[in-house]
């Protein structure tokens, strides 16, 4: 070895034994091998085409790393880059970039001229899996609990982490990472230290929910609702359950499956659930419940059914739907055996993400925030919670995307279900937005209009809110991530 490989090595070994102490895992060239076996992986050395080194020749070039990145943007020093490819790009074309930035090793589909190894395997985007896999057989230990469902994983989401992560470390989903991708890359990070991880699982197409459980393992499985998102893809909601319904394919007899009790489809997915364990809970009416609902503006009263135990919640969260999303995280906790009292204080510390009905004060009008996604089933929840504040109720709604040939009906449904909670105005923009007005109209007692850009309705929602300064408005924005609906508060609040 020469003496600027051995000192690069002796480096990376202390560093590595560092990273050790600090509870990180830490990757060297054998247990990258030994994750990505199946792909036919094996390793080339710096600037070398072809010809494969052993494992303990690319050990000795200090392939030694804790952290997997796929974006360039994000590199830091000591990084190993796994080259993704896409419709419009391909991190093949930004190894050197990489390397340049400080990556140690890259993780590749075919090789590069470069100065640093690379492991070389059939298919990156399976290379991010199995190493994700693998990463999560190195933690047998942590108990995962894994959520899916047509909406409310996120507030979900953040309810569990705030119940887990005052009890000890827990790795939790951040943003949208919830995909075939995003999923692999959240379970890279778990570590020695964390006893708890919850993972969000997100789905566009039948099996992706069955390849990132598989990678997962949760020991918890839960479904929260099955809604109409993606309807397009999914072609029906049939369709739909039989893709959430992925999430318990993995589960031993000792494990649990959390089934929500007031779903079109409860019956199917108990039936499911059932056939992989033996521990099966409800949430609803059965084993984890709710009664004496008191549904404010901007909180949440009630009192919380597990077995025999009922205690009061005061939940900093609007809205049924969220009762139900908090009912979700406690049947998820009470089946790891979390305390009821450690749960209640969870829920009450538990805030809503960004986008999740956020509010904020526009001089006497209040704005709503509720643009990070949307979809029939998040609509309607959100339409209920508008309908429950002061003063003049304007929902202002974007297209709701993926709803394929439904499109059409689902927005006219929608311009239906929004009228009938009662509120005032339902300004809409979009492609669809003429049929969501159509449906309002059909119901009658709502002000109703469609608008051909943002601009045009932005206009017209400033002109109604000077016109009405001395009465007090509640304005309720969403739509879909591709509506991008926040830019509207962000236009009147500049305003």
């Amino acid at each position: 070895m020469h003496a600027q490989q051995e000192k690069s090595a002796q480096s990376s070994a202390i560093e590595g034994n560092e990273l050790h102490s600090q509870g990180l895992y830490v990757w060297h060239a054998d247990n990258l091998l030994a994750a990505t076996a199946t792909l036919e992986s094996h390793w080339l050395a710096p600037a070398q085409s072809e010809g494969e080194v052993s494992a303990q020749d690319a050990a000795d070039m200090a392939v030694t790393s804790y952290r997997i990145a796929t974006d360039t943007r994000t590199i830091k020093t000591g990084d190993i880059f796994l080259a993704l490819s896409g419709d419009n790009f391909d991190g093949h074309d930004y190894i050197n970039a990489a390397a340049s930035k400080g990556a140690v090793a890259a993780i590749v589909e075919r090789p590069v001229s470069s100065t640093i190894p690379q492991l070389v395997v059939n298919d990156t985007r399976l290379a991010l899996g199995q190493l994700a896999a693998y990463r999560r057989r190195q933690h047998p230990g942590v108990k995962v609990i894994a959520i899916t469902g047509s909406s409310g994983k996120t507030t979900c989401k953040e309810m569990l982490g705030s119940i887990f992560s005052r009890l000890a470390p827990t790795l939790i989903t951040r943003g949208n990472l919830n995909n075939d991708l995003g999923a692999p890359m959240m379970l890279l990070e778990l570590s020695d230290q964390h006893q708890f991880a919850v993972i969000e699982l997100g789905a566009n197409h039948i099996g992706e929910i069955a390849y990132t459980t598989e990678i997962v393992q949760p020991d918890v499985a839960c479904i929260l609702n099955i809604g109409t998102a993606h309807l397009g893809e999914f072609g029906s909601r049939e369709g739909i359950c039989q893709a959430k319904a992925e999430i318990y394919h993995t589960l031993s007899t000792e494990q649990f499956a959390i089934v929500p009790d007031n779903d079109d489809f409860t019956n199917e997915l108990r039936r499911i659930a059932e056939s992989h364990t033996a521990h099966v809970l409800g949430f609803g009416n059965t084993d984890v419940s709710a009664s004496h609902l008191d549904v404010e503006p901007e909180r949440s009263e009630f009192k919380l059914h597990i077995g025999t135990d009922i205690h009061d919640i005061k939940l900093p969260l609007a809205g049924e739907h969220n009762v139900n999303n908090a009912l979700a995280a406690a049947a998820c906790a009470h089946a790891l055996g979390i305390d009821t009292d450690d749960i209640v204080v969870g829920l009450e510390n538990a805030r809503p993400a960004k986008g999740r009905l956020n509010s904020q004060l526009l001089g006497k009008h209040r704005l709503i925030d509720d643009t990070y996604n949307a979809n029939p089933h998040s609509v309607r929840a959100a339409a209920k919670v508008l309908a429950a504040q002061n003063g003049t109720r304007i929902m202002v709604l974007g297209d709701i995307a993926e709803l394929g040939s439904a499109a059409v009906a689902e927005h006219q449904a929608l311009g239906r279900a929004i009228a009938a909670t009662g509120i005032d105005m339902l300004l809409c923009v979009g492609d669809f937005a003429r049929y969501s007005v159509e449906g309002a109209s059909e119901v009658g007692g709502i002000s109703a209009q469609a608008f051909e850009d943002k601009p045009s309705l932005l206009a017209y929602l400033q002109q109604y809110l000077q016109a009405h300064e001395a009465r007090s408005c509640t304005i309720l924005f969403k739509g879909s991530r591709a509506a991008k609906m926040e830019t509207l508060i962000a236009a009147l609040l500049e305003e």
